[in-house]
């Protein structure tokens, strides 16, 4: 009987974009990456598209995408981000779908999500066929196809959902076993109760729904699924093997399907090198021929439904209570924090479920002056959020505005949509998953209502910051220090809210350090300058401006005018304001000028407070990673004036140190501090130029070992490896040139002896791509007995051996 085995992974992160930037800001729990999106992509997204086969050595024998062999789905605001962020992993997942098309009959691996990861049965109906219609169109947007299937987030279902599927042309969803209710045979009358997860997971069911409409089911093996995701499963590819193969069983008469389903990132960010183990895997499953390797939308062909099911609804994949995780204090958590409770859960659901209906009534009441449909129009307002050039918004305004909209109207019509976009993004499920309202996922759900409410003031009547942070105000904070969840809201959401005047204050202090041209862009607002001047005298430096600053979103626009002055160090001030008139500027522009032109300083500040008034501004008022950056350039010298004393002072205490040593005497710890921080320095240096000196760097680390100091292994490693890829892209584009193949095997081998675990993911990815693209040709030559082409051969495949390549088996003969 034919055995089929398919690998679901849900790939997902949760929306970490500020509402206000849309961009997601630097966040140091990421380090050394700028956030979790890039880190968990350098640890998960980018080893499956290029995952490895080793041998028993633990040397690479190929390279292959997970993508092109398993089931997946990413959720559409992960792959937006990918898109800009990550873009060449971005591409070789829509590569690897477009593989699977050929390798699986006509069907993708891929298959949508909905939008946001909503749960689904605590949706509203509107948002439920909102939330299935924007995740198709940004499958078919990426994907360039039709989702057969869409992944439920959390698998969270009622009818409702599924009839929203069903209705939308989705032909699959993939459930956890004990979703399942009862089965039948398709014409069969009796029921089988099979509640507790007792159903036969290797088959597809057919549920009918109470419309007339039908979808199919998956129920995955959740025994399987659960040793993948919280078993040592992943230790050993080929054990994996043996445990999917183990789930079939020589007493079913049919065609068996094993399926399992957990998070993507358990393959690589959960379980360090699980990309590995699951390539392994997958290799061996299909070279001993256990098992054809298959997605749901081929089974489901070959194989349609000869029983019908009936779910239990109200339920999920993590939480065994149903859906109360996202409701309540159901008792479900990380378990990181016993002592907490979870009551805040409720408050905050109630919160939000107040502000969502009140947003929406007053949405449909204002759009319905504008707009044919307003919640047909919202649902096609998906179109505009992929694509916001002038030419698609113009064709999407054509479409459902009622009439011809003013050039006053259009921000209010976006700003109305916009409304409804944060209404939904605020129900992202991550915001209940965790233990505390204060921790970051329930911050980020708070800033979409924030943002939502901050539109709401401007566009439609009444006041609902007011009676939502009432309601807020029940959700009671673990900690003490934040109370509850209007005051996580005030220290949190309010701060960050951000207006085109402080836009403005962002152009006007980072103005004094950046060379703006007349039209920037910062985030999601492009910068018209219309009058900048700048002075300088000594290292103070003054500008004063007047700038048109314009939301890319909601197309608000205005007249921002700013003077600016920085004395040194960290002492700026700055006034920011709205345009009050041409009179009001130039005055305020003349006298500020004269002043600093005077060399008054003192004087400066005060014209500012009174042209400005309250409006005052200075480097705190940057965003996070300009604020970042500028900070760093104001301290730079101050750095640079610690690294030369610490170096000095390593100098000037080293022969000390060593006849403290030689005599047995002890060696006071500020000593050996110094001596840390001076040689991470001189070894930090030593890598930052374009050519190594390797003897250098070898008498460094001669005496970190002497001095028994650490070397900064995370930074180490970083400067390393983007040292070796830089080289490496270097060498593709100039392959011919042997000088620079010498020098990174040089390298490599230095390497080897450093206390450090490289990573040479993409590294290793150049050198197998070169192994088609270039050592042919090289071979030929070698093969011709031209010297050049002999050495490069030898050279190359010695670099395969120290990236950790079996070459042997990769390039035969090397």
């Amino acid at each position: 009987m034919e055995r089929y085995i398919c690998i679901h992974g849900h790939f997902y992160q949760p929306p970490r974009e500020n509402p206000w930037l849309e961009a997601v800001e630097v966040q140091d729990s990421a380090y050394p990456y700028h956030d979790w999106n890039e880190r968990v992509t350098a640890e998960c997204y980018a080893p499956n598209s290029a995952a490895r086969i080793v041998d028993g050595d633990g040397r690479v024998m190929d390279i292959v995408s997970i993508y092109a062999r398993i089931s997946f789905n990413f959720g559409p605001t992960l792959l937006s981000w990918m898109e800009s962020y990550a873009p060449e992993i971005y591409r070789s997942i829509l590569l690897a779908d477009r593989q699977s098309i050929e390798w699986r009959s006509g069907h993708g691996n891929a298959i949508a999500q909905v939008y946001n990861h909503m749960i689904m049965p605590l949706a509203s109906l509107r948002d439920k066929r909102s939330q299935v219609i924007w995740g198709i169109r940004d499958f078919e947007r990426r994907f360039g196809r039709f989702p057969e299937g869409m992944w439920l987030a959390e698998t969270a279902v009622d009818l409702e959902t599924l009839e929203v599927l069903a209705e939308e042309g989705i032909r699959f969803t993939i459930l956890a076993p004990h979703q399942a209710d009862k089965v039948r045979k398709l014409g069969g009358t009796k029921w089988k109760n099979v509640r507790g997860g007792n159903i036969d997971p290797s088959m597809a069911y057919l549920c009918r729904l109470p419309s007339g409409r039908k979808i199919s089911l998956f129920f995955y093996d959740g025994t399987i699924s659960q040793a993948v995701a919280f078993e040592k499963l992943l230790n050993r590819g080929e054990d994996f093997a043996h445990r999917l193969v183990s789930g079939f069983s020589e007493f079913r008469e049919w065609p068996q399907l094993l399926h399992i389903a957990t998070d993507g990132e358990t393959y690589g960010h959960h379980h360090k090198y699980g990309d590995m183990a699951l390539a392994y895997a997958l290799n061996y499953l299909e070279e001993n021929g256990l098992a054809r390797i298959t997605n749901y939308g081929e089974f489901l062909e070959k194989h349609p439904p000869v029983q019908e099911v009936r779910i239990v609804e109200n339920t999920s994949w993590s939480c065994c209570h149903g859906i109360e995780r996202w409701r309540s204090d159901c008792g479900c958590n990380s378990g990181g924090n016993p002592v907490w409770n979870q009551a805040w859960r409720a408050p905050l659901r109630s919160a939000l479920d107040m502000l969502r209906d009140r947003l929406a009534e007053g949405y449909a009441l204002k759009a319905g002056e504008y707009l044919r449909d307003p919640w047909f129009a919202r649902d096609d307002y998906i179109s505009v959020v992929l694509d916001r050039s002038d030419e698609n918004l113009d064709a999407f305004i054509q479409r459902h505005a009622l009439r011809e909209l003013t050039r006053e109207e259009r921000p209010e019509v976006l700003g109305l949509l916009e409304i409804q976009r944060q209404s939904m993004l605020m129900y992202t499920s991550c915001g209940w998953f965790f233990d505390e309202i204060s921790g970051l996922e329930t911050t980020q759900v708070l800033m979409y209502a924030g943002r939502a409410i901050q539109l709401a003031e401007k566009l439609l009547p009444g006041n609902l910051a007011e009676p939502f942070l009432e309601i807020l105000s029940e959700a009671d904070s673990n900690l003490p220090e934040h109370e509850n969840g209007r005051r996580v809201y005030e220290a949190f959401v309010k701060p960050c809210m951000i207006d085109l005047v402080k836009v403005g204050a962002h152009y006007a202090v980072s103005s004094v350090f950046e060379d703006y041209i007349d039209e920037s862009e910062i985030y999601s607002y492009r910068i018209a300058r219309e009058e900048f001047h700048q002075l300088r005298s000594g290292q103070s430096v003054f500008a004063v401006g007047k700038v048109n600053i314009r939301s890319n979103i909601t197309l608000e626009s205005g007249d921002v005018s700013f003077s600016v002055v920085y004395f040194g160090n960290h002492a700026l001030y700055g006034g920011v304001r709205s345009f009050l008139g041409v009179q009001e500027y130039d005055t305020m522009k003349g006298e500020t000028m004269k002043v600093f032109t005077d060399g008054d300083f003192a004087e400066i500040v005060r014209l500012m407070d009174r042209h400005f008034g309250m409006h005052n501004y200075s480097v705190r008022d940057l965003f996070r990673d300009e604020q970042r950056k500028i900070l760093g350039l104001m301290t730079d010298k101050t750095l640079s004036d610690f690294d030369r004393q610490y170096m000095m002072l390593y100098e000037n205490s080293r022969s000390l140190m060593a006849i403290l040593r030689d005599t047995g005497t002890p060696i006071p710890g500020r000593f050996f501090a110094t001596a840390e921080t001076a040689l991470n320095l001189e070894l930090r240096g030593s890598f930052s130029i374009d050519r190594v000196d390797l003897d250098g760097v070898g008498r460094i680390l001669a005496e970190m070992r002497e001095w028994n100091v650490s070397v900064d292994s995370v930074e180490l490693e970083f400067l390393l490896r983007r040292k070796i890829e830089g080289m490496m892209e270097e060498f593709r584009g100039n392959p011919g040139n042997n000088d620079s193949l010498e020098d990174l095997r040089r390298l490599l081998e230095f390497v080897a002896e450093i206390p450090v675990e490289l990573n040479c993911w993409k590294a290793q990815n150049i050198w197998f791509e070169m192994t088609k693209t270039e050592y042919p040709r090289f071979l030929a030559y070698s093969h011709s007995g031209e010297e050049s082409g002999v050495k490069w051969v030898e050279e190359f495949g010695k670099l395969g051996e120290l990236l950790g390549v079996a070459t042997r088996t990769v390039i035969p003969g090397s």
